[in-house]
């Protein structure tokens, strides 16, 4: 049975629909509407599979409506009904059944209850597999893998869309925002065409996955709510947030958070806007170590001692304590050549880099390295 709802800002319109939609006894139209924002207060008392959505409204037009309904049950079919011809393609680039061209004639309804009744029939929602979930890398390069396959993207727009989400994981994003950030340079019409058509696909990979109404949308604004997942970065943060300091407890997971940090957040895609969260990374991985660090010079673990501050000085190449810490430890197990060469790669790029000598505390220490007798 389709359960519709009809939205058009012309009366007359909704009339003659619904008439028309009377012919058809697989069809129930259980209310109409003028007004968007009637039908967003009424939504949650209504169950329908199907909306009839006139695109060009005052306040939320039907494309902006279509994208709400969608985050809220993406099973619901979407027919666009519009006397604009040039709404067609951006019509169905959002997940719709079908595009009706006013005036239409009851033959060509008739064909849109016919793709209707097929949608309805065979539509299913996959749930993730028990015990399955995504496995997300962030550091270095984004890669997304569902039951040990990559997960194949349709445009490199979508996958930039949800490494942008997940930054932003449980956030409300504004619409405005993400057409500022990913399509700064394109005129806002057409970006908010793009922004609908990249969100259309990127619910359809999530769904083919198992993993549907993830993405909300409220108040011109969306939100990812992703379950049954793990990431990389989110881990490293959450166990920055909750874990001031490594004990027995925790220091596994210390080192396999760390050992994921293979590169920059998200540094081989390029994106102009990951830089500033990269950074945040970046500083949540020097904290981390730091803490690692504590943990073993308490623990009298050398080898593990050795190997924390040598990723260190990698990860912070500017800080003179970072590698006064591994002198020290250097000198401490007699190992002076390894200090020489560690002092002079940390000078050489300071000079090279940044036009400056390393401080006169760090030279006193070379110093002594130097007169030590080993």
């Amino acid at each position: 049975m389709i359960r519709a709802i009809l939205v058009d800002d012309e009366p007359l319109a909704l009339q003659l629909l619904t008439h028309k939609l009377a012919t058809f006894k697989e069809v129930q139209v259980l209310k109409t509407f003028t007004n968007s924002l009637h039908l967003l207060e009424d939504i949650k008392d209504l169950s329908f599979n199907v909306a009839f959505l006139d695109i060009s409204m005052p306040g939320i037009d039907g494309i902006d409506l279509a994208e709400h309904l969608l985050s809220i049950d993406p099973t619901i079919k979407i027919v666009f009904v519009s006397a604009y011809r040039d709404y067609a393609i951006q019509a169905f680039e959002l997940n719709s059944i079908d595009f009706i061209l006013k005036p239409f004639t009851n033959e060509r309804l008739e064909k849109t209850i016919t793709r209707l009744t097929q949608a309805l029939s065979s539509a299913s929602i996959l749930q993730p597999e028990s015990g399955k979930q995504l496995e997300i890398q962030c550091f270095q390069e984004f890669i997304v893998q569902y039951k040990q396959e990559f997960v194949k993207w349709k445009t490199i727009k979508i996958k930039e869309l949800f490494a942008y989400f997940l930054t932003h994981h449980k956030e409300l994003i504004h619409r405005d925002v993400l057409i500022e950030t990913l399509w700064p340079d394109t005129e806002y019409s057409k970006a908010k065409i793009q922004l609908h058509t990249t969100l259309s696909h990127l619910r359809k990979t999530l769904e083919s996955l198992g993993f549907s109404k993830v993405i909300v949308f409220t108040n011109q604004s969306y939100r990812l709510e992703l379950v049954n997942f793990h990431c990389d970065a989110l881990e490293m943060n959450q166990l920055v947030q909750q874990h001031i300091n490594a004990t027995d407890a925790t220091i596994e997971k210390f080192e396999k958070s760390i050992q994921k940090y293979k590169g920059d957040y998200l540094e081989l895609e390029g994106y102009d806007w990951s830089y500033t969260h990269a950074e945040h990374m970046k500083q949540q991985a020097i904290k981390l170590l730091h803490r690692m660090i504590s943990y073993y010079t308490i623990h009298q673990d050398t080898p593990q001692l050795q190997t924390s501050l040598e990723r260190l000085v990698l990860l912070d190449p500017y800080s003179e304590q970072a590698l006064q810490q591994l002198l020290i430890h250097y000198l401490q197990q007699g190992k002076r050549t390894e200090a020489i060469k560690a002092y002079h790669n940390f000078k050489e790029k300071l000079i090279e880099e940044l036009g400056i000598s390393p401080s006169e505390s760090t030279n006193e220490l070379f110093n002594q390295i130097l007169c030590a007798n080993i």
